[in-house]
């Protein structure tokens, strides 16, 4: 066995931390992702600081900041000149470090086919995306079966998204990239450690699970939907109507009922069972190889899913439902389950895959080593930044700052208004609080947004002879090194 860890890296999309049991939803048992909690450490308030696919996944990917990224929308992606500024990806640092780095699954990437350092890969890509020729396409047609938009599927359009799956289990989206993962690991030389990112399309929308994972729950089973806050922006509504009715969902929110939406909450509960399933697979793959006890798990999700919270669907703003993820990290080292209840971030997770795999982590990066997992010198954080293409955000373990491109502003006690019914923001008793949020996350801004165009530096001083030079050329890009 390599003297290093394997590293596997499990990422379901849009996966809500209330929707497992390890986190205390006592409507489903997910035994399998439970297991990571009760031999690893479970953050209980963990964070995607930027909610949304492609920010998220590009933050992973950089260990940077979405406005150092350039990453803050889905309509975005990373510059195609990271190399020349002297950064990498996270799977590029552990290539060099003697890793054999795969993708399998969805991740999210433009093009779609982009190896973003990853060695391997086999993709299964958003299910939204069904016209792209991927690995998963094959294999259906392979089989006689094809990608199906939701609204292929009866009931569509009346269930807002909730529908069965017209492809079996066997010819299934999760089903396929579960097997693929115990594929690869069974396959594997172990003349070099391996490092896996699996990205699960599974639970995102269309809530759509084959029929044996939709009939294990019943609708009036699943917890209530929280109502919209106080003072809740018209726009968000509205926005997110508008944003629904595009064709690659199809579906108009405008009327959404309660029992509309707990029948879609019982209908992701049966995807997130199915992708419990999957990881069970994974980790018997890791068990009949004599892996599992030298490979370091780490699973997260990029975002939540409102699934009806605030009268809302899907993600993008820094609601609870929206912005708070699971994150699980197994090590072989330790077989107690541990609780780390600070403030947390999946940014995180770059600078903890690369530490294990014993990569240096470069001065740039915003991401740092998760605490409580043995890594020296690491250090907790006490807030989260968030940043999206209009929005940014300010958690300090207790109280939340949102702020919007249409000028709403939203303040929350998390800890004493976890459902965030009551924005503070013009409360008297709360101003010095939003005060204070407000200038450190203006301060971590200004920053950012300075750091961000770093490779733009002219390099050189007015002193110096050849600056004085007709013709003179400036260093573009210029590497980035500081943080």
């Amino acid at each position: 066995m390599p003297d290093k860890p394997n590293l596997l890296f499990l990422m379901p999309d849009q996966l809500r931390p209330d929707f497992l049991s390890c986190y205390g939803a006592d409507f489903i048992d997910t035994p399998n992702m439970d297991r990571l909690a009760e031999q690893g450490v479970r953050y209980e308030n963990a964070y995607s600081p930027s909610p949304l696919c492609v920010p998220a996944r590009s933050l992973l990917l950089t260990g940077r900041n979405p406005i150092k990224n350039g990453v803050l929308g889905n309509g975005q992606f990373l510059r195609p000149d990271l190399s020349e500024c002297g950064m990498h990806t996270w799977p590029e640092y552990l290539n060099g470090c003697g890793y054999t780095t795969a993708a399998i699954g969805k991740m999210h990437f433009y093009p779609w086919d982009a190896s973003m350092g990853f060695r391997h890969r086999v993709i299964c890509e958003d299910k939204r995306w069904i016209k792209i020729e991927d690995d998963y396409q094959k294999y259906l047609e392979a089989n006689g079966y094809r990608k199906l938009h939701g609204n292929e599927h009866e009931g569509y359009y009346q269930n807002k998204g909730a529908v069965v799956s017209r492809l079996p289990k066997e010819y299934y989206w999760d089903h396929f990239v579960g097997a693929e993962a115990g594929k690869y690991i069974r396959n594997h030389s172990d003349e070099k450690p391996f490092a896996i990112m699996v990205g699960f399309p599974g639970p995102h929308c269309p809530y759509d699970p084959p029929p044996e994972y939709q009939a294990l729950f019943n609708p009036a089973d699943m917890p209530d939907p929280i109502p919209e806050a106080e003072g809740q922006p018209s726009g968000f509504r509205e926005s997110n109507i508008r944003g629904n009715k595009s064709d690659w969902n199809g579906v108009d929110y405008t009327v959404f009922t309660t029992a509309q939406k707990k029948k879609i909450r019982a209908h992701y509960a049966g995807l997130v069972k199915l992708i419990d399933d999957e990881i069970g697979c994974i980790l018997d793959a890791l068990d009949e190889t004599g892996r599992l006890d030298n490979t370091v798990i780490v699973l997260c999700s990029d975002h939540g899913d409102y699934l009806g919270d605030h009268g809302l669907i899907g993600k993008g703003t820094f609601y609870e439902s929206s912005t708070r993820v699971p994150l699980l990290v197994r090590t072989p080292w330790s077989d107690c389950g541990n609780v780390y209840r600070g403030p947390a971030s999946i940014a995180d997770i770059t600078a903890t895959l690369l530490n294990f795999g014993g990569c240096d982590i470069p001065a740039c990066f915003d991401s740092r080593p998760l605490p409580e997992l043995g890594i020296p010198n690491s250090t907790p954080r006490d807030r989260v930044y968030g940043f999206l293409t209009g929005a940014c955000m300010h958690f300090d373990g207790e109280w939340k700052l949102a702020k919007y491109a249409s000028g709403d502003v939203m303040l929350f006690n998390v800890r004493e208004d976890p459902g965030e019914q009551h924005n503070r923001i013009d409360d008297a008793d709360c101003q010095k609080i939003a005060r204070r949020l407000d200038a450190e996350l203006t301060a971590e801004m200004l920053r950012s947004i300075n750091l961000a165009n770093a490779e733009k530096l002219v390099g050189t001083s007015w002193a110096d002879e050849r600056f004085a030079e007709r013709g003179w050329q400036r260093t573009y890009p210029q590497p980035i090194k500081r943080p």
